[in-house]
């Protein structure tokens, strides 16, 4: 399994902790091991609640964009990883609490957006610059944090907006400081485990079943286009100015 990321099982609560330096950027087969290790984790008896974090500067940068530089025939693997993801953790039987600190981008947006509970260090910052690195993807995930209008400002800007300015929508139930986060997750989650685990399995079921809309399709249509974006010249440009750090020029 993966060493890009760490889990612990203690009284139903399954601890999964983001840990690749500097930024858990993490590559093509790292997001498919992190969605076969979600999936073990939900079909686990032993497992009430699942809570993912990180350790270091920020939650998750989102793919490993030195990787696709270095190999951009590898966006389709990185697509069918991140897919199966942010999947695993949208579908898992169990409720799925994400504990997000510092930078919170791309891939880490599809996590955040997939789980059921967000709690936020005051540090936290949420943005999509899929536009800046060429691709596309992470709209649908953007959407279940912020109403339309807000998602497409974000993904059209690559701006990033803090904790404080995203709780006024509604999905960050709350926000701690840095040195609180695990703790107000973990007790969060602990509320969860002392339930029947059998109701609180029905009831994720259910509530995914009442979305509006099928998250996983509206994610694969982006990918479509994901595809699309590599083929242009304007793609490969993002990826080498990322990796060596200068302004992308068009």
């Amino acid at each position: 399994m993966s060493q890009a990321f760490t889990t612990q099982i203690d009284a139903g609560i399954a601890e999964l902790v983001l840990a690749k330096p500097p930024v858990n950027a993490l590559d093509s087969q790292e997001w498919m091991d992190l969605a076969l290790q979600v999936e073990a984790l939900g079909a686990n008896p032993e497992v009430r609640v699942i809570v993912i974090r990180a350790e270091g500067r920020g939650f998750c940068a989102g793919v490993d964009i030195k990787e696709l530089d270095a190999h951009p025939e590898r966006i389709i693997a990185v697509n069918a990883g991140n897919y199966a993801a942010f999947k695993a953790v949208h579908r898992s039987p169990v409720p799925v609490i994400v504990a997000v600190h510092g930078f919170v981008l791309g891939g880490g947006i599809g996590i955040t957006g997939a789980a059921d509970i967000v709690v936020a260090s005051e540090c936290a910052t949420f943005a999509l610059p899929e536009v800046d690195r060429g691709a596309m993807g992470g709209g649908a995930h953007l959407q279940r944090l912020f109403p339309v209008q807000k998602v497409r400002y974000l993904f059209f800007t690559g701006d990033k907006i803090g904790a404080a300015e995203a709780a006024q929508y509604g999905f960050i139930e709350r926000v701690v400081v840095k040195e609180q986060l695990r703790e107000t997750a973990l007790e969060i989650a602990a509320k969860i485990a002392a339930k029947s685990p059998a109701m609180i399995r029905l009831a994720k079921e259910a509530l995914n079943g009442i979305e509006d809309g099928n998250l996983e399709d509206k994610y694969r249509w982006e990918q479509g286009f994901t595809l699309q974006a590599y083929t242009s010249p304007d793609s490969a440009e993002t990826r080498r100015a990322f990796v060596e750090k200068r302004d992308a020029k068009f």
